[in-house]
């Protein structure tokens, strides 16, 4: 190979050399600080991650979502500009509260409300646009084309139902790997009813025909809440005990009785009561009277320690 550009060249004056060494330092410094500016610009418009400190889940007791809850879910998914998407799987018939009624396809074709639905939801959580993914079908759930949505989204929310349904179409699927995903990238998940109970470790009532407390082979859910069953609709129906029966069969677990009223956001390790109701803790202690003590709204637990913090 020639050494050509290693040696001087004799024909070219020391002048010329000494000035042709200035012009190469000060285009190479040009370029250095517009590659640094053309950085510095496009971190700052790069949406920051919602939240720098883990998982953070947003989980209701009721049917209807509380208002506290759908600010708290919009606010750590960044804003309501962010990209959401709406899980509607474990419902077989969602009805909002402002009446409108929805009903989940059975197989992969277009429900023709969905974009009616969509606008709906939109309004209800006050966000830009949110889509709806939903499919019965373990080999969709697998698929690219069905999981792209969750790979954009900034927050999930899965809706009310049966949580056996969600197990049955997305557990061990590539739309929880997304999930994960999201999690670790700083998105939120959201959920009520059954989309609060799949989050946990433990499912309580996962058969979609039958929803026994405990079905042996159909109690494992996501687990984005690890050695916990959660248990919505405490004081409505009237489950106070329920967790109770759990924890004799599974004293590994932390149980989380949420009413109606109110909800949970989980930011890392760190649980905090939402909304205007109560969440009962079962730790397989005897609090007093009963095998489970009360947390109020604002108040906060730790999984980690498994206890409350100030």
């Amino acid at each position: 190979m020639s050494s050509k550009f290693a040696r001087p060249n004799p024909a070219i004056s020391p002048a010329v050399t000494r000035s042709m060494r200035v012009n190469l330092r000060r285009t190479r410094r040009s370029l250095v600080l517009l590659i640094a500016a053309g950085a510095c610009h496009a971190a700052a418009n790069r949406p920051a991650p919602a939240t720098r400190d883990g998982r953070a889940l947003v989980l209701s007791g009721g049917e209807y979502i509380h208002p506290a809850l759908r600010r708290r879910f919009v606010e750590l998914a960044g804003g309501p500009e962010r990209e959401f998407v709406y899980v509607p799987t474990a419902s077989s018939g969602i009805r909002l509260a402002t009446g409108f009624e929805y009903e989940p396809s059975g197989a992969d074709t277009a429900n023709p409300t969905d974009r009616d639905f969509e606008r709906e939801l939109a309004q209800l959580f006050a966000v830009r646009r949110i889509r709806l993914l939903h499919t019965r079908s373990r080999s969709t759930a697998n698929a690219d084309t069905f999981v792209a949505a969750l790979r954009r989204a900034d927050g999930v929310w899965l809706s009310g139902g049966n949580a056996g349904r969600l197990a049955d179409a997305y557990l061990g699927t590539r739309v929880e790997t997304e999930l994960r995903a999201l999690l670790r990238r700083g998105g939120v998940i959201g959920g009520n009813s059954a989309g609060a109970i799949i989050q946990g470790s433990f499912v309580v009532r996962g058969r979609p025909d039958k929803p026994v407390l405990m079905a042996p082979g159909r109690t494992h859910g996501f687990a984005f809440l690890e050695r916990v069953a959660i248990n919505p609709h405490l004081l409505s129906q009237k489950r106070e005990n329920e967790l109770v029966t759990v924890l004799d069969a599974h004293p590994e677990l932390l149980g989380v009785g949420i009413s109606d009223s109110a909800g949970v956001v989980v930011r890392g390790d760190t649980l905090e009561v939402a909304g205007d109701g109560r969440v009962a803790i079962y730790d397989n202690r005897r609090h007093g009277c009963c095998w489970y003590y009360w947390l109020r709204p604002g108040q906060r637990f730790h999984l980690g320690q498994r206890q409350a913090v100030p």
